[in-house]
């Protein structure tokens, strides 16, 4: 029969670590467990730079680095959380290191000067159109 003392030493380590892929998904950054399992697979997010398994323990003060889309972000594991709630309660489990904020602006300004630079076509030209590119192609 199990004392009260190991009761309560069984629910505070419990407490203070839950599986990497379940606070994964807990925070947000996956849709299911399944997908943060597969990411943590292929080595997609990492856990203080190392590889590990999807049920190794988290705790709080870890360094958790995830990519996606060709972006890494950087975050310190500030809570735990095996229960997917909200995004603001999600919010509340990391918190991103000032250089993972400011690569990732640089990343999507980047993105988006690319998407601007990029010739854009309308579409197929309307029959008043054609008619001007057939009048402009036919000149001597």
């Amino acid at each position: 029969m199990k004392s009260v003392d190991q009761d309560t030493d069984q629910r505070e380590t419990s407490a203070t670590r839950v599986r990497y892929d379940k606070w994964l998904w807990a925070a947000r950054f996956y849709k299911t467990r399944s997908l943060a399992a597969q990411a943590i697979d292929a080595g997609q997010a990492r856990l203080g730079g190392a590889r590990v398994k999807p049920a190794h323990a988290v705790r709080i003060g870890d360094e958790v680095s995830i990519r996606r889309r060709g972006i890494v972000v950087e975050v310190v594991v500030t809570a735990l959380g095996d229960r997917r709630g909200s995004a603001t309660d999600a919010a509340r489990l990391y918190q991103e290191t000032a250089a993972s904020v400011v690569a990732r602006e640089q990343e999507d300004l980047a993105r988006r000067q690319a998407i601007a630079a990029q010739p854009r076509f309308a579409g197929r030209p309307t029959k008043r159109e054609r008619r001007k590119l057939e009048d402009f192609l036919n000149e001597p």
